[in-house]
C-alpha cells in the first residue's frame, strides 16, 4: 500500500506544481499544500500534499490518514521538528507547525468537519483516534 500511496502523491505533487498549486480530481476547488517535513529517523526532505484551512496567519493541517488507527509519518515528523517549509499556490513559506488543542481545536476540527464532509467520515474510521489538528504558522 505504501508504494501506491507514494505514487499518488506523488501525482499530485507532480500536478501542484504544474499548475500553480491547482489541482483536479476528488480535490479539485480544495485549497491544497504541499508540506516539507525533515525525516524524523532518516534526515531526509519529505513532501505530502495536504487540504488545508486558513486560520488567521495559519494554514492548518490534519493528521487525518485517511481514518487509519494511526497517525501519518509526516505528524512524527514534525513533531520531532515543527520548522516546516510548504508550497501554497506559486510561494514556498517558512513555517512553524504547533499542534492545537482544546477549544482552538474543537472550533477549527468541528468547522472543517462542517465544511469538508469527508473528515467526519475519517474521524469515524479513526474508531477513537483524536485526530490531529496543526497550525503552520509564521516563524
Amino acid at each position: 500500500m505504501a508504494d501506491g500511496m507514494n505514487d499518488f502523491n506523488q501525482q499530485i505533487i507532480e500536478e501542484f506544481r504544474a499548475n500553480e498549486g491547482r489541482v483536479g480530481g476528488m480535490f479539485e476547488g480544495a485549497p491544497m499544500l504541499l508540506l516539507h517535513t525533515t525525516g524524523a529517523k532518516s534526515g531526509d526532505e519529505r513532501v505530502n500534499p495536504l487540504m488545508f484551512r486558513p486560520d488567521g496567519e495559519a494554514r492548518v493541517i490534519f493528521a487525518s490518514y485517511a481514518g487509519a488507527p494511526k497517525h501519518p509519518a509526516w505528524f512524527h515528523n514534525l513533531l520531532a521538528d515543527p520548522d516546516v517549509t510548504i508550497e501554497v499556490g506559486t510561494d514556498t513559506l517558512d513555517l512553524r507547525a504547533r499542534v492545537t488543542e482544546g477549544e482552538e481545536r474543537t472550533r477549527i476540527w468541528d468547522a472543517q468537519k462542517r465544511d469538508v464532509p469527508g473528515f467526519a467520515e475519517y474521524e469515524e474510521k479513526a474508531a477513537g483516534r483524536e485526530i490531529p489538528v496543526v497550525a503552520l504558522e509564521p516563524r
